[in-house]
């Protein structure tokens, strides 16, 4: 099989070597390249065209944001990780940048390999929607088949809205009427259970639904749904997602 490559750019020289070593350790994965400068991983970026490269937001000369962001202006350039603090900001930014996933420092090697084989898993299957509709894994429960959905139109599991989105799909699956009722049942019901209020389950959803659509994912989400829902910029509003998502599970029996 062949050794999957890989562009590591960290500014921390430790975690940056720990990357190396837990790729090469894994199998299947070869650094071909790693530094703690933008403007010089970037040209390795350019000469190794690696399946993935992982891309801190810190780095010297050319920052994260500007990498991602010159890497997206060009073809065969592979998936991008990026990494860094939890500042909603800056992941927004990345995402918008056009990263692939963001990973939320400190992160576990364990789970910083499993987002990269998850990645590189959608290069090979031509895209997470591919992979997604040929149904080679079979998801078992609505958690999984939502998550398989979030992920494949980008909708990062770090954020808080996807707590508060997969909550509220699986109650409008298990109690169809409540979509009716979003602002004094859904959302009430969703702050109860996360101790927060109901305001911040609603604008944590939003902000959840912004960024699949700011990653320019519309085409995955008709794909998924199986018809041309959404056209260009255009943005369902919470409640019509989650009737949408609950629609299709309960369509595809997964109650």
């Amino acid at each position: 099989m062949r050794q999957k490559s890989v562009v590591v750019l960290e500014s921390n020289e430790e975690l940056r070597r720990e990357l190396k070593e837990a790729l090469e350790s894994a199998g299947g994965f070869r650094v071909e390249y790693e530094g703690d400068d933008g403007e010089r991983g970037l040209e390795e970026i350019r000469r190794i065209r690696p399946d993935v490269a992982i891309v801190g937001m810190f780095l010297k000369g050319r920052d994260g944001s500007g990498v991602i962001r010159a890497m997206k202006k060009e073809e065969g350039n592979g998936k991008i990780l990026a990494t860094g603090i939890g500042k909603d900001a800056l992941i927004e930014k990345a995402m918008g940048e056009g990263a692939d996933y963001y990973l939320v420092k400190p992160f576990s090697m364990e789970g910083a390999l499993e987002q990269i084989e998850e990645l590189t898993k959608e290069q090979e299957t031509k895209g997470r929607v591919t992979e997604y509709a040929s149904a080679k894994r079979k998801p078992q429960t609505v958690d999984e088949k939502i998550s398989d959905i979030f992920m494949a139109i980008g909708i990062p599991p770090h954020i808080k809205g996807y707590g508060y989105l997969r909550e509220g799909i699986k109650t409008t699956v298990a109690k169809p009427y409540i979509i009716n009722n979003v602002t004094k049942g859904l959302y009430p019901s969703i702050a109860e259970k996360f101790g927060t209020t109901p305001s911040k389950v609603e604008r944590a959803i939003r902000h959840a639904i912004e960024v699949a659509w700011n990653r320019g994912r519309v085409e995955a989400i008709n794909a998924i749904f199986g018809t041309r829902i959404y056209l260009g910029t255009e943005k369902p509003t919470n409640s019509e997602f989650i009737a949408l998502v609950a629609d299709k599970l309960i369509l595809e029996n997964m109650i």
